[in-house]
């Protein structure tokens, strides 16, 4: 290593940081209470922890401030403590959170959420996405009497319960009985699709996936789901965790004109506070309810499921993206993003290394290396120098507290990453400037 070299890969650090990912890893499995968020996904002893967030803005225990995207998982669409939700969700905890009957809360949580999502009809509350989508799951297989779910198998993450995590590489503790009950459709191919369902004829309960990710669905795609479903008598379930509010107000099923029989929706729902959504039609959602004749299906019953500050918040969140255009917002936030960092990728030599993809409200980065493809030595070196600039992007996924000047700079720490990205890829060898071990992806079966 040259000392050019050398400078680069140690000229920032973080102490204390560093100590306190030991501490968190003593007493916490994996260092950190989701897997996406640990310090195995960023460059070795250069995983910030975090001691505040203001708008678009965190600070570390060392004292540095970074520009932040995909806050919170990509939950906190308008920026940390963001007055109006923190108004009231600090009104809903002076009157107190939880109580041994409803509270009016929960009633007018679900009218303005019904409001927002027209294409629903009933709507139960949770705490997270899994316990969502597991409860669709459920309710698809109580209505159709069937066994088999069919997830897409070009999205990422459904859930944390047996019937997901089984198929994925940490599939660890999960009997191969349950995983053998979910099947995998690929994403945009409806010949497939139907190929799955008339192999597994009358056993798939339901077909779940994301409506759209970093790629558009392609014409007539969901429709045509839409059309398998109907008639080869499954459900129909939108994951819109990461579409709901994003894509549209009322998510990806408003944006695209195309009604699942059941949805979830999380995430941007809360700006950063615990709150998840299952809803659906009515017909299928009552069969969790009272009023009906049929066999009760245990659809959701959560203790801290509906906590006033939670809904509080997802109402505040609602309000917001209605009355001052977020959604709008965030796509010309991410395209004004999109086009800096393509220009600055392109100025260095390294446009078709360094990709951004995706819709503007939601976009991802791919490094890939001399051969074009997907290299985690190469996304390690893009994170350090992203670091090391005041930037921390895990993805570019935007939220509207963002502003030009944020962007700005995010371009110009861009710029001197993909100078080094440059370097590295003339030499044939990202390693001297990765600073230690690469980052790891978050499905492996081995730490």
């Amino acid at each position: 290593m040259d000392t050019e070299q050398s400078a680069e890969a140690t000229e920032f650090a973080l102490p204390r940081s560093r100590a306190a990912n030991e501490r968190l890893h003593a007493l916490v499995p994996g260092g950190a209470h989701t897997y996406a968020k640990g310090d195995d996904q960023y460059p070795e002893d250069l995983a910030p922890v975090i001691s505040h967030g203001r708008g678009a803005h965190v600070w570390d225990v060392d004292g540095n401030r970074y520009v932040e995207y995909g806050s919170g998982l990509r939950s906190v669409s308008l920026g940390h403590a963001h007055p109006r939700v923190t108004e009231a969700v600090r009104r809903e905890l002076d009157r107190g959170s939880n109580f041994v009957r409803p509270s009016v809360v929960e009633v007018e949580a679900a009218e303005r959420f019904l409001a927002t999502v027209p294409t629903a009809e009933m709507v139960k509350f949770a705490k997270n996405g899994s316990d969502a989508t597991t409860a669709a799951v459920r309710l698809a297989r109580a209505a159709t009497g069937r066994p088999r779910v069919a997830v897409c198998a070009d999205h990422p993450f459904f859930s944390t319960d047996d019937w997901f995590i089984g198929t994925t590489p940490m599939s660890a503790g999960i009997p191969a009985a349950t995983t053998d009950l979910t099947v995998r459709f690929p994403y945009g191919d409806l010949a497939a699709t139907e190929d799955l369902l008339t192999r597994h004829r009358d056993e798939v309960a339901c077909l779940i996936l994301e409506p759209a990710t970093h790629t558009e669905p392609p014409p007539g795609y969901l429709a045509g789901l839409r059309e398998l479903a109907d008639r080869h008598g499954c459900v129909l379930v939108f994951d819109e965790m990461i579409t709901g509010l994003r894509w549209s107000e009322a998510g990806a099923q408003g944006l695209y004109g195309v009604v699942p029989d059941l949805s979830t929706f999380g995430k941007a729902l809360g700006n950063g506070f615990a709150v998840s959504a299952l809803a659906g039609r009515r017909e299928l959602m009552e069969r969790g309810g009272l009023r009906h004749s049929g066999e009760r299906v245990f659809l959701l019953s959560t203790t801290h499921g509906a906590e006033t500050h939670s809904l509080a918040a997802a109402m505040a969140v609602q309000a917001t993206y209605a009355e001052e255009g977020i959604t709008a917002r965030l796509h010309a936030l991410g395209e004004r993003l999109a086009a800096g960092v393509r220009d600055a990728a392109a100025g260095m030599g390294v446009g078709d290394h360094v990709v951004v993809r995706g819709r503007a409200s939601n976009l991802v980065f791919a490094t890939l290396d001399q051969n074009g493809q997907p290299s985690q030595e190469y996304r390690t070196l893009f994170l350090r120098r992203l670091l090391a600039g005041g930037v921390l992007a895990p993805s570019f996924v935007v939220s509207s507290a963002l502003d030009d000047a944020d962007i700005d700079h995010t371009v110009d720490v861009v710029t001197q990453a993909c100078a080094v990205y440059r370097k590295a890829l003339d030499a044939g060898d990202p390693t001297p400037w990765t600073g230690g071990r690469a980052v790891k992806p978050v499905f492996r079966s081995r730490s």
